[in-house]
Formats: C-alpha cells, structure tokens, sequence
C-alpha cells in the first residue's frame, strides 16, 4: 500500500485538527466574500466540551465547502486544510484499493452513488460528443437489468437510451447472446457509441458482471465505447475478499468507478465516491461558474467537506489490515448463513465474495418478511426473491433466530401440504 496505512486516534485528531487550522475559521477570520458560514451556533454549539475529543464532529460544525474537483487545478483556498484530507482519500481508494497509477486519475467525494453513477453518464456522453462529434441519438447505455436505479434516471435526465440487458435468473450472470442481440439491433438503429455500466455487486443480488463480456461483443462489431464500473455497493467488499479481482484500473479497458462510503464503510450519508482516468472530466466542466476559484466539474457544485474528513477517518482507523480482518469476519457469518440454507434446501442466490444472500420468494412467508424486515426485489407487482444484507451489525445470533424460524415456517407449510 501506497498511501494507506493505520493510525493511532492522536495522530488522526492532530491530522484534522491541522486541516481545520488551514481551513478559513469562521469565527475568527475576517471572510466577507463567502455564502457561507459555520453552522448557526444557536442550534449547534461550537464549544460543547465533548467536540474536543470528536474531530470528526468539529469539522461538522466548521462546515468546509469542497466545491470543485480537487484532483485537478486549483481550488477554493478557504478549505485547502480538508481538500488536502479529500485527495489522501482518494489516492488511497484509486491507488491503493483500484490500482490506478499515481496522478492518473481524477475525482471527488460525491453526495452518494447516484450522483457518481449519473456523473460518469454525464462525462462519457459529453466525451462523446465533444471529442468524437457524436450525436445525442448516437449514444446509448448499455446495462444489465439488475443495474441500480440510478442508471435510468440518468437516462431520463440526460435524454440517452437505456438498453437493458437480460440475465440468467438463477447465476445472475449478464446473457451474452442476447447482448449480441440488442447491440445488432441497436447498431442497426444508428448507435454507434456505448456507454457500459457494469456492476461490482448489484443492489438486490451483489451480483458481479463481468466487463469483458461488453468489450468482446462492441469490439467484434467495431463500436466505440467507455466502460464504468458501478461498485457503489461492492466497492469496500469485493477488492479485499477476491484478491484475484481485475475490476480496477488495471484493466485499460474500464475507465471510471463508483463507491459508497456510506454503505459497507460507515460512513454518513450522503458520501459517494467518483473516480476516473485523467483526461475524461473536463468534459463536464461548467464553464459559467466564474467566481468559483478552479474548476466546477461535479455535478452538485457545493458539497460538504466533512464527509471526506469522515472517509479519511474509517480509513486511516483501520488501516488496509484492520479492514481485510472485518471483510473475512463478515464473509464467514455469510457462508454459515448459506450453508444453513443448504441444509434446509433452500434455494438462494450469493456472489462467494460478496455479503448479500437473496432468497427466493416461495420459502419465505410474510411473517418472517415482517419480522427480519427483508429487502423484496418488487415491493408492487410480482417478487421472486428477498435480500439479507450481513452487514456489520447482522451477527450469527440474529442469523440463528431467522433460520429457526424459517426452518419452522418450511415445517408447517411441508405439513399442510401433505395434509392436502
């Protein structure tokens, strides 16, 4: 590891404790140009005794405004202290995690996965067009139909095409003839450049896609395409439980990435992560945004500082160690929850490297749905499975009361079905 590393709680309360130094001071500073302030100190107390021992808090309540992207030209000097916070972040998650090569990306710490994933659409649709001379009705995106919900809203908003991509309902696995298929057909129709959304762990299933099967398909029919890489969910999973992973920027092939801090890491909501090669992001710059010192090259504009402060917190607490230790834990509580399963033969759908078990709909009754507040593939219409998500809190206690009872429900039912 490059940049990541644990450290000792001193050391990482004097590391934001420096930043918030660099930063503009609020209370103290004479800033008369700034929309902005400090949280209001009638509603939150900037000298409440316990802020002293909770930096993370502190940089909540000095409310840093990281508008702009810092990875690439110069930025609002009012917060350099917790920009500086934001780029050790994401040179430990490119670099370090995503095996970019130092300096060869660009990003920022989004308001969430959905941004991310509508940010790369974004960029890869204006490369095209600004780079290529695509025409809008030229561009298409390619996704399996398990994709996250942010990928058609961005079609919506950014008027594109969504060709949704069929998968094998038990492997999850994207169908490659009818990939083929759709991609004749949509050559056919006048695209001719792709944008790929591939997935590290689908929402429902943590299903793993595999990009290589787009590339083989669009390049055996002389297309154009950018391949991103949603690992919103699977992003602080995926990488250390299969170490063989070629999800990264490795593979030339894949171009942007998407994570969530705020699920497998912990972190507040709303922290997505947005990473892509060098060369890519200007396409979205906003060249309106005058008074703004550096670049506007995100899709929110203004975004809160102390979320990358919160990242950079869990990362440097655990260190590259502590967080592979906490994976392993979490997988071994998912393979005792499958091979429950297996006894009782069940059938399920589970990534091996991923935390998410999908069951399906026919063994589970409303009463354990209520109980253990199960995740449906389809709150209307027809459902096929339920989710369980072994995240940190789920432990092999609460596991062990759900297979009880699922073992008594599948009693009962066995019963009256013989009866009948």
């Amino acid at each position: 590891m490059l940049y990541w590393k644990k450290l000792p709680q001193k050391e990482r309360q004097a590391r934001i404790e420096k930043a918030l130094e660099e930063n503009v001071n609020f209370s103290l500073d004479t800033s008369l140009g700034y929309p902005a302030s400090k949280l209001d100190s009638k509603v939150y107390y900037e000298e409440a005794s316990f802020l002293t021992d909770a930096p993370t808090l502190k940089t909540y309540v000095a409310n840093p405004n990281h508008i702009g992207c810092h990875t690439l030209g110069t930025s609002e000097k009012a917060f350099k202290g917790t920009q500086e916070m934001e780029r050790e972040v994401l040179d430990v998650l490119a670099v370090d995690l995503f095996k970019a090569q130092p300096q060869s990306y660009d990003g920022y710490i989004s308001p969430g996965g959905t941004e991310a994933n509508i940010q790369a659409i974004w960029m890869y649709r204006n490369y095209f067009s600004y780079k290529l001379g695509a025409n809008p009705y030229e561009i298409a995106i390619l996704a399996s139909e398990d994709t996250h919900y942010s990928i058609p809203k961005a079609a919506n908003i950014l008027m594109l095409d969504w060709l949704k991509v069929p998968v094998d309902f038990e492997t999850r696995e994207i169908d490659t003839f009818q990939l083929e298929n759709i991609i004749i057909k949509a050559k056919e129709k006048g695209k001719r450049y792709f944008i790929v959304v591939s997935n590290m762990g689908t929402t429902m299933f943590g299903a793993i896609d595999n990009p290589n099967d787009y590339a083989h398909v669009l390049e055996k029919h002389h297309l154009i395409y950018k391949i991103h890489i949603d690992a919103a969910y699977g992003g602080f999973i995926y990488p250390f439980s299969n170490k063989e992973s070629e999800l990264n920027f490795e593979n030339p092939k894949i171009s942007s990435i998407t994570i969530d801090a705020h699920k497998m890491l912990q972190a507040p909501y709303g922290t997505g992560i947005f990473l892509c090669r060098k060369g890519l992001i200007e396409n979205v710059l906003t060249r309106e945004a005058e008074y703004i010192e550096g670049m506007d090259l995100t899709l929110c504009g203004s975004r809160s500082g102390s979320n990358a402060v919160a990242v950079w917190m869990i990362l440097f607490t655990y260190g590259p160690f502590g967080w592979c230790e906490k994976v392993r834990l979490l997988q071994m509580r998912t393979q005792w929850l499958c091979d429950q399963l297996d006894e009782l033969k069940v059938a399920y759908f589970r990534d091996p490297f991923m935390n998410i078990v999908t069951i399906q709909s026919q063994y589970i009754q409303e009463a354990l749905v209520k109980k253990f507040d199960l995740v449906p593939q389809k709150h209307n219409g027809d459902n096929s499975w339920y989710k369980i998500v072994i995240m940190d809190h789920v432990e092999v206690d609460h596991l062990s009361t759900f297979i009880t009872d699922l073992k008594e429900s599948l009693y009962v039912e066995k019963s009256i079905t013989d009866k009948v």
